[in-house]
Parts: C-alpha cells; sequence; structure tokens
C-alpha cells in the first residue's frame, strides 16, 4: 500500500490483529483502494499491524488508496494542557458510549475543530455533553462537546 505522501510500505498482520469500519469491529479484510489508518509498530517501511482501521471516504486528507502514516519519535510526553470548558460532570471513563449520526456529528465537530486524530469512541456525559476520545500522536487525548454539536473544550 502506498502512504499519501506516495511511499511504498508493507503491512504485516499476525493473529491479533484487530480491523474496525466506523465504530464496529469486523473481522473482514479491507478492500482495495478503501482508506485506512493502520497502528502498529514499525521497521523501515514495514509496519506490523495492531489495528487497522478503515476510514471515512467523505473527508478526511487521504487519497483514496493512501494509508495514513504518522510518525513519530518515542519520547516524554507532552505537557498537559487544557483548552475552553471541560464539563464539571466530568471524569475520565464516566458516561455512555454512542454511536449512529449523533456519534458521527460529535465526531465530525472534534475532527473539524482538532484534524489529524482518529476518534475510538464518543461517550455522552451525564451533562449531555459529549466527550470525544481522540487517537493522535500529540494533543488533545479528549475533545468536548455540546449539544449542539459545537466544541466547547479540549485536554
Amino acid at each position: 500500500m502506498s502512504t499519501s505522501g506516495g511511499q511504498k510500505v508493507t503491512v504485516n498482520e499476525t493473529s491479533s490483529t484487530t480491523y474496525e469500519n466506523g465504530t464496529s469491529s469486523t473481522s473482514s479484510a479491507v478492500t482495495a483502494g478503501e482508506p485506512v489508518l493502520v497502528l502498529g509498530t514499525t521497521s523501515g517501511t514495514t509496519i506490523t499491524a495492531t489495528q487497522v482501521i478503515v476510514q471515512p471516504t467523505d473527508g478526511g486528507s487521504a487519497s483514496s488508496s493512501a494509508a495514513q502514516v504518522v510518525p513519530f519519535q518515542r519520547g516524554a510526553p507532552s505537557e498537559a494542557k487544557q483548552v475552553g470548558q471541560i464539563p464539571g460532570s466530568y471524569s475520565e471513563g464516566s458516561g455512555a458510549v454512542v454511536s449512529g449520526p449523533t456519534a458521527d456529528k460529535a465526531t465530525k465537530a472534534a475532527l473539524a475543530a482538532y484534524p489529524g486524530g482518529v476518534v475510538d469512541r464518543v461517550v455522552q456525559l451525564s451533562s449531555g455533553e459529549y466527550e470525544v476520545h481522540n487517537i493522535g500522536v500529540n494533543w488533545p487525548h479528549h475533545i468536548f462537546v455540546n449539544q449542539d454539536f459545537q466544541v466547547i473544550g479540549a485536554e
């Protein structure tokens, strides 16, 4: 497969590699031409995949046949920071996971404000606001969206 920068990479799967399409787990292989995010360990141009996530085709910067590869170096974590309003009722791990159109709207708002990450879940908090859990190389990890699907804060 090729990255969005045109570099050819080899993706090796293992018996523990998981696949996701949107917010659903799947056991099926990826269809040729689908944009994907591959998480795993790298060695040169080979990625040993722990997780393969099919990306939405209606947005993002990856071309239809490109893998999204975000290089980074291990080291000290970035400094913790907070922007905007964090809901008073928020405590990590609380709330109910939501899916469908509600999760899609919250994800779209979060990624518009903080592009470049991958959302693995959306949680509705007891206040009715949403925590969008963002997997990215750097900050933010939690993006908060109100009931009108407007970003109100991040940490």
